[in-house]
């Protein structure tokens, strides 16, 4: 289907996603009006360990798209001085890893180097210097201040009950705040986007799928970097609280998040010298949205005129990347072949 010029630009939901796509269609002098029904980044958005990680093991149909990740965060940071990563580089080590050539191969001496208070030193890890991490909810809270600034209009705790359309093609959304016209609308609720595309007879399979996010109380300057090894990822921030993530295994006794909070303080303790305390502040629980296959949903839906649809894990690595490919192919009609792969249309085998 042939899509026109786009406008008015709504955008659903105010993750880092949608935030990202807020504040880069603005940029381009789209009307937007960015809807959320809870408040920024109250979804996973807020549950996020946010390591920009770019390095995906095996064959990876999005390999080009990651690349481009953190030069997209870079020229952000240019652009928005409120945007505070902090590119502390990653150090990974585990039986099975890979090196790719991006990454540097480190000693038990040089990883010591840059961890001093790791006490079971690995034979040697990998490094990525290029890699960071960031505050995804104040990430997310700069990028719609950025698009505010560039005239977009925000509406929290409203939630959208219809798309409206005719002769198949978009004409707004009906939410709990009214209706607002719109020659496109834009959907990156994360998990709610199943339901959201649902009421286009379009339904996306698109799953929650749970990690553990972990905040603790601790000494600082444990951590100088990210830390990923077979016994814990972590990382510092920069107020000093030690910030985990987790698998989810249910809430069976044992598994429970609190209880893998727990247990991974003992490992915390365990690998790290100088760990005097720790006591965990937030427990929680992030619904990340996961595609069928794994990858990420961006490009317009099919069936229906001026839906586009933005749903994907990692969403904190992509969002910058996807925010400015997005509105270029919105606005500027320049399509990119590093969001081929993504296309909705794959989940629609009528349609190829």
């Amino acid at each position: 289907m042939k899509q026109k010029t786009r406008g008015r630009i709504v955008v659903v939901g105010a993750g880092i996603v949608g935030a990202s796509l807020a504040y880069h269609l603005s940029g381009k002098g789209a009307q937007v009006t960015l809807i959320e029904d809870g408040e920024i980044a109250s979804g996973v958005t807020g549950r996020s360990f946010a390591w920009i990680n770019t390095t995906h093991t095996g064959a990876d149909p999005i390999a080009q798209l990651r690349g481009m990740a953190i030069e997209a965060y870079r020229r952000l940071e240019t652009e928005l001085p409120d945007l505070q990563i902090r590119w502390t580089g990653a150090l990974s080590y585990s039986e099975s890893a890979e090196y790719p050539a991006s990454a540097t191969l480190l000693s038990s001496a040089e990883v010591l180097a840059r961890e001093p208070n790791l006490k079971n030193l690995p034979p040697c890890a990998l490094f990525r210097a290029d890699e960071g991490a960031l505050d995804a909810v104040q990430a997310t809270h700069a990028l719609i201040a950025g698009a505010r600034a560039l005239g977009a209009q925000l509406l929290t705790q409203t939630r959208v009950t219809a798309i409206k359309t005719c002769n198949a093609d978009v004409t707004g959304v009906e939410t709990t705040a009214g209706t607002f016209d719109a020659d496109l609308v834009v959907l990156a609720a994360g998990t709610g986007t199943r339901q959201l595309t649902r009421m286009l007879n379009a339904s996306l399979p698109i799953e929650a799928s749970p990690a553990i996010f972990i905040r603790y109380k601790t000494q600082q300057g444990l951590v100088k970097g990210i830390i990923s090894s077979p016994g814990m990822e972590i990382r510092q921030s920069a107020d000093g609280t030690l910030l985990a993530a987790e698998d989810y295994w249910g809430e069976t006794p044992g598994n429970s998040p609190r209880d893998i909070a727990r247990q991974t303080a003992e490992t915390i303790r365990k690998e790290l010298h100088g760990v005097v305390s720790i006591a965990p502040q937030t427990v929680a629980v992030g619904l990340r949205p996961m595609p069928a296959d794994g990858l990420p949903v961006v490009g317009y839906l099919p069936g229906v005129g001026g839906v586009y649809v933005c749903a994907m894990h990692p969403g904190v690595t992509l969002a910058a990347i996807v925010g400015r490919l997005a509105s270029e192919e919105l606005l500027d009609h320049q399509s990119s072949a590093a969001l081929e792969s993504c296309r909705p249309e794959r989940f629609f085998s009528e349609l190829r």
